[in-house]
């Protein structure tokens, strides 16, 4: 239940805030290099993940009926994180650039800490943003983007992700038995096409050109190039290199997210080129507590994908006979995709068990390829 009081509202959105307590640690990385080079990723890794083992799993969901005006203060949170975000990465480019104290491997340790906050926070708090019908909220998505160089991820998010999740026209629905790495190296390719050629319909079905003004890649571009001089701007071509590289880090962290959030799991294709609804039971569902503070919620994932212009407040959680759960936070399960044979030990067993709950007719599912028209065992 969220309080309907203004201090009580406050009070109860703050655990959500924590996401603040990784610029310190990022600064004390930047002042003493060595040793504190682990605590940015340490804050957002293992800190979570171990208040979830202490804290466990939070079952309750929030009043649906609760207004705009109640969530106030958790839409804060990822409205100021902009220009939180754009001192942290100029500043520490700035302040890597001109001083001696921290050697070359240091400085990239530095920008990898970096990366992981603009990755794990970040890119999450665009996500939420992106989803918002609110234009200023659509633009600090938009803005937190680009300091990651990776502005088509609202068109393919929103225009194929949502529509496709499940099927092979999702680039970022990982494929029963695709370890981490290889689809990393697809997702990359393949996503920025998909992306381009998802405006280039949009754009069709109103008679305008891909080159029209109106084809949001061009602001992509320019907002990336903006941060791009900036970075020359502030730290000159070894600056632009910190920056590239946060951003690789940062790209890295979501696509272990994405990669987790829908592994083996597939819709059912209809005919006529049509596949069934997405339900909770089409993503890996999360509800442990610490990691859902730390994500806004992200891993209520299920209700994201059933109701995705949910603000991250009222997400709601299923139990295992609506969705399929994770074993743990998304920290623990990222970690473990790293290792592929890990990951399959872990997750092939619960994908099995998926499917038996979910489609018990399909019996030959190494035949099975979602988006194929139609597939073999249900022609």
């Amino acid at each position: 239940m969220i309080p309907s009081t203004s201090v009580a509202k406050l009070s109860h959105a703050l655990p959500f805030w924590l996401s603040i307590a990784l610029i310190p640690l990022v600064i004390l990385a930047a002042k003493y290099g060595g040793w504190a080079l682990l605590l940015p990723p340490a804050g957002a890794w293992w800190l979570y993940s171990g208040l979830d083992a202490v804290l466990g799993r939070n079952t309750e969901n929030a009043d649906l009926e609760t207004t705009e005006e109640q969530l106030f203060w958790y839409r804060l949170i990822t409205m100021i994180w902009l220009p939180v975000q754009l001192v942290l990465i100029f500043g520490a480019i700035c302040y890597a650039t001109h001083v001696s104290h921290l050697n070359g491997w240091e400085k990239l340790g530095l920008f990898f800490g970096v990366g992981v906050v603009s990755g794990s926070v970040g890119i999450v708090y665009s996500h939420e943003l992106m989803h918002q019908s609110n234009r200023l909220e659509r633009w600090l998505g938009d803005l937190l983007l680009s300091t990651v160089l990776y502005s088509h991820f609202r068109t393919e998010h929103l225009l194929v992700h949502h529509p496709w999740v499940g099927t092979r026209r999702d680039a970022v629905t990982a494929h029963y038995n695709e370890g981490f790495h290889r689809f990393f190296a697809r997702v990359l390719i393949e996503v920025p096409t998909s992306a381009w050629q998802a405006e280039k319909a949009m754009l069709a079905r109103r008679d305008l050109s891909v080159w029209d003004a109106s084809n949001p890649f061009w602001r992509y571009g320019a907002l990336q190039l903006i941060m791009i001089l900036l970075a020359l701007f502030f730290g000159g071509w070894t600056g632009l290199g910190f920056f590239a590289f946060q951003a690789l880090v940062a790209i890295w962290q979501v696509e272990l997210t994405n990669y987790v959030e829908h592994y083996g799991l597939t819709r059912k294709y209809l005919g006529d080129g049509k596949y069934e609804q997405v339900e909770p039971h089409h993503s890996w569902n999360s509800d442990h507590m610490a990691t859902n503070w730390q994500f806004i919620n992200l891993q209520r994932h299920s209700d994201h994908h059933y109701k995705p212009a949910r603000r991250y407040p009222l997400l709601q959680t299923y139990d295992e006979s609506q969705a399929p759960l994770l074993p743990h936070g998304y920290p623990l399960m990222t970690m473990a995709a790293m290792v592929p044979p890990l990951w399959r030990r872990v997750m092939n067993k619960r994908v099995r068990k998926w499917r038996g709950m979910y489609y018990p007719e399909i019996t030959d599912w190494a035949a099975y390829k979602a988006g194929s028209f139609p597939p073999p065992e249900i022609r």
